[in-house]
């Protein structure tokens, strides 16, 4: 507990032993109200002082002029009645309970908020004089060079110069896997270096990391209100004048025009004020949204708002992008299939062709033959641009790339039946077999599909520019309804449009992709998902929510967890509603007494925030 909740404790166990005391002393004449006076006091004097300040500036109508309006009510009864003393202390007892439960219900919440805050580096090391010198991160231009010890947090986005390492990315992805990193390999900032030293080239200033771009999101996914939000946050505006209007009604009215009890009357109105507060409501709904944004963070899924948690729980169509969101993103050589020589020799002709060339096929090839190639045995290499590539080998023509090549080569080739991108190889005009270059599907692509039909998605859909047999191989693998091919960065946006128009009133459509060459995509989708990596700044920039570890089954995690949280806030607004019109009712015919208004206003409060802390055990799930 925080110091001003165990002040709060300690004011409540006071004003409880002093409420005892009061309740058990014998005394029943006039001045009886200054018994139970020290034990209203001492829990109260904080709604009174609130009440007037908040008066003073204009704010009239809230839950502290409520309480207030309530319990000195209660005890004015004492003047022309009974007076109930005892309820009024009981009533601002319950309710500063109830603000106890609440405050550590929000504190939990900001505390695994605050586990995803911790990624933010203290200092970095640069190099200074000779040795290394602390300094904050913000300092640090691009370029310069910093060094990263076991156990330190790499502070910013960056190149590793030397060293190798493992890097724990726990706090992005939230995954216990640790990365291996070594010269070469990029780094981003909020992992926690393992093991080795590391010296890093920064990328990226500081204000532009991925560690700062991912708290900027979760520090302002409050400001971005579900349409349950607003609805509780419209309703107690206008809710809360007409309840004191009516209660001023009840306590006049009947004496008025029935000749009643003005103290009976005013008894069911100060009844009917307390149960009146929509403390539950403005509390949980919002704590609601707050703990499963909390607990979806903790599992690597940044949500930047309710709105979207609310929208994603509505998902009936989600749509792919392929490359890098349910592929890998990296070329692998799938089949070999050579005619009229090896399997080995098709696949070095082919790597030996492709050596001298940067591009993800050429690389695939060479990665392939996995030994070093005799560069000397290449005498010239001509790039064609779209078919491949011509090279002399060992004295020979080599044409390695598409059919077309093939036939300007005047080699005869029957078509592939394998899917993937076919690289023909033909020497000397001899055609002499077939690579074939694939994308592999990520390990969990075909689970998320999967997953996502068992949660009740009606649509799976694949948008890629590959060619048809390609797409349509990789659709059948992973089990999707349907594959759309051959399709540009315009046309994507254009399907996307009509499968918007084919989904009903209520449901929403969410579209994932990797964030980079997919944001129109993303931005016109009701819920863009993106693939976020590892520092892709286009991800977290361009989707509603990103799944930092890019695996695919997040989708179906974020969907339950969207679901979940819907759920709590449907069941505290009509748990909440249910018993305070209830008691509402009672207490206007004079059928419930101020123990009953305890519970509808403080009892359902507490119930309803404790229902609302289930949403930060998300992430647990």
């Amino acid at each position: 507990m925080t110091r001003k909740q165990k002040k709060m404790l300690l004011r409540i166990l006071i004003s409880a032993v002093l409420l005892v005391a009061a309740v058990m002393a014998p005394y029943e004449g006039p001045w009886r109200f200054l018994l139970f006076f020290p034990a209203y006091f001492t829990i109260g004097w904080d709604v009174l002082w609130r009440a007037v300040v908040n008066i003073c500036h204009g704010q009239v109508f809230d839950e502290n002029f409520l309480m207030a309006l309530a319990t000195v009510g209660a005890f004015s009864t004492g003047f022309f009645g009974e007076g109930e003393y005892p309820e009024a202390v009981f009533v601002m007892l319950f309710y500063q309970v109830g603000e106890l439960f609440q405050s550590y219900a929000v504190g939990k919440s900001r505390k695994s908020i605050a586990a995803l805050m911790d990624i933010r580096p203290d200092y970095a090391n640069i190099e200074r004089g000779g040795g290394l010198v602390q300094v904050d991160p913000e300092e640090v231009a691009v370029g310069d060079e910093i060094v990263v010890k076991p156990g330190e947090r790499v502070p910013l986005d960056g190149l590793v110069l030397e060293g190798s390492s493992s890097l724990d990315t726990a706090a992005l992805t939230g995954e216990p896997l640790p990365r291996s990193v070594a010269p070469g390999d990029s780094v981003v900032s909020g992992c926690v270096n393992q093991s080795g030293l590391l010296r890093v080239r920064v990328a990226k200033p500081f204000g532009e990391s991925t560690v700062s771009k991912i708290l900027d999101l979760v520090e302002n996914s409050s400001s971005k209100k579900a349409r349950a939000e607003n609805f509780i946050t419209k309703f107690a505006r206008y809710y809360t004048p007409i309840v004191v209007c009516s209660a001023v009604a009840l306590a006049v009215v009947p004496p008025l025009l029935w000749g009643g009890q003005w103290g009976e009357w005013a008894q069911r109105a100060l009844i009917f004020l307390v149960v009146s507060c929509p403390c539950a409501l403005v509390i949980s709904v919002p704590l609601s949204f707050f703990g499963g944004i909390g607990g979806a963070s903790r599992m690597g899924v940044l949500v930047k708002g309710g709105n979207y948690l609310e929208a994603l729980a509505h998902t009936e169509t989600v749509v792919f992008d392929k490359t890098g969101t349910l592929t890998q993103g990296v070329f692998q050589v799938a089949h070999i299939l050579p005619q009229g020589c090896t399997e080995r020799e098709l696949l070095e002709t082919a790597a030996l062709a492709e050596s001298y060339s940067d591009h993800p096929i050429s690389r695939s090839l060479q990665e392939a033959w996995g030994g070093e190639l005799d560069a000397s045995r290449v005498e010239s290499v001509e790039e064609l641009s779209g078919r491949g590539v011509r090279a002399t080998i060992d004295g020979k023509t080599v044409c390695a790339g598409s059919a077309r090549l093939m036939e300007e080569a005047g080699a005869v080739c029957a078509p592939c039946p394998e899917a993937g991108t076919v690289v023909y190889v033909a020497i000397d005009g001899v055609y002499m077999g077939c690579l074939v270059i694939s994308d592999q599907a990520k390990p969990d692509a075909a689970q998320a599909v999967a997953q996502l039909k068992g949660l009740g998605v009606k649509r799976t859909v694949m948008l890629t520019g590959d060619r048809k047999e390609t797409g349509e191989a990789v659709a059948r693998e992973l089990g999707l309804d349907e594959a759309y091919t051959q399709l540009l960065p315009a046309d994507k946006v254009g399907k996307v449009e009509e499968l918007l128009e084919g989904k009903s009133p209520k449901g929403t459509l969410a579209f994932v992709g990797d964030g980079i060459n997919d944001a129109p995509v993303l931005s016109r989708a009701d819920v863009g998902i993106a693939m976020g990596g590892l520092g892709s700044d286009a991800a977290i920039e361009a989707a509603d929510i990103v799944l930092m570890d890019d695996k695919p089954s997040k989708i179906a995690f974020a969907i339950r967890t969207a679901r979940r949280t819907l759920g709590i806030v449907r069941q505290n607004i009509v748990f909440a509603l249910t018993v305070k019109v209830l008691v509402l009712i009672l207490s206007a015919f004079g059928l419930s007494n101020m123990w009953e208004a305890v519970f509808a206003d403080v009892g359902v409060s507490v119930i309803a925030i404790l229902n609302a802390m289930r949403a930060l055990n998300t992430g647990k799930e």
